[in-house]
């Protein structure tokens, strides 16, 4: 871990802070989440903390989380309002230099924190937001397809097409631009990445780093709904953005016939 040193009571103390923060919320995902923490463990890369924000689950999440203090830095469980809540309160409490967020039942392959490391030491140091592919998979953890691409902002007016599953963002991208705006709750990092403009410093891993368990808020017809009013509030006229909306709703009716979920 990276040693910090600070003077107390005029004696010298070190703290030492994680290169990595990795943001999980759950609410009774007892089913999914030892999935996600074995991907963790068996990272090779281990200079990373783990952050876990629970919604108040009443069934046995907290259980599991306690089980497996030795790989939680820190957690909390308490009624929140969605998804974008929890992630607004893991950034309170992270202390990495680069965080991410990992849902419940998310996977990491085991090189992938390693990967992201050796594009930040080795690659553009300005950027602020690193993507890579990931993995869609159903619940028996079969693979359906690819998703995720490099930003481009022009394109992100019309369709979100990073998976934020797979991204890695600077701890200077919020304190610059703030956290998650709990207006939404299936769009916010859609919206965020639109506050964040054109100007976003980025840089692209062509390959795959994580699994993502289908069917995610990402996915639905608020989803969709919410997107339109981003691009609304950002410029997209009215009647471009409700094109969008309807061709964003038939594809998401005709996806279970074509692609079988």
């Amino acid at each position: 871990m990276t040693a910090l040193k600070y003077k107390i009571d005029n004696e010298e103390q070190i703290i030492y802070k994680p290169f990595v923060s990795i943001i999980t919320a759950t609410y009774n995902t007892e089913r999914s989440l030892g999935k996600t923490i074995e991907s963790l463990r068996n990272q090779n890369f281990k200079d990373f903390e783990w952050i876990v924000i629970d919604g108040g689950s009443n069934d046995l999440t907290l259980e599991i989380i306690k089980e497996n203090s030795d790989i939680v830095a820190n957690w909390i469980s308490e009624p929140d309002s969605g998804i974008y809540d929890a992630w607004n309160k893991g950034l309170g409490l992270a202390r990495g230099e680069w965080i991410a967020f990992l849902g419940a039942g998310d996977c990491y392959f085991p090189e992938a924190l390693q990967i992201y490391v050796n594009v930040i030491h080795t690659g553009d140091s300005e950027s602020e937001l690193i993507t890579s592919k990931i993995q869609l998979v159903d619940d028996k953890g079969k693979s359906l397809r690819e998703v995720g691409s490099e930003f481009d902002f022009e394109r992100h007016k019309k369709v979100m097409t990073i998976a934020h599953v797979g991204a890695f963002h600077k701890k200077s991208l919020f304190e610059k631009f703030g956290k998650f705006n709990l207006a939404y709750s299936s769009a916010g990092d859609y919206e965020y990445l639109m506050r964040c403009g054109a100007n976003l410093r980025t840089s692209h891993i062509n390959s795959v780093t994580a699994s993502m368990l289908v069917g995610g808020a990402s996915g639905t017809y608020g989803a969709i709904l919410e997107a339109y009013r981003i691009q609304k509030d950002y410029g997209s006229p009215i009647l471009i953005a409700i094109v969008r909306a309807c061709i964003a709703l038939v594809k998401n009716n005709l996806r279970p016939y074509i692609r079988g979920y």
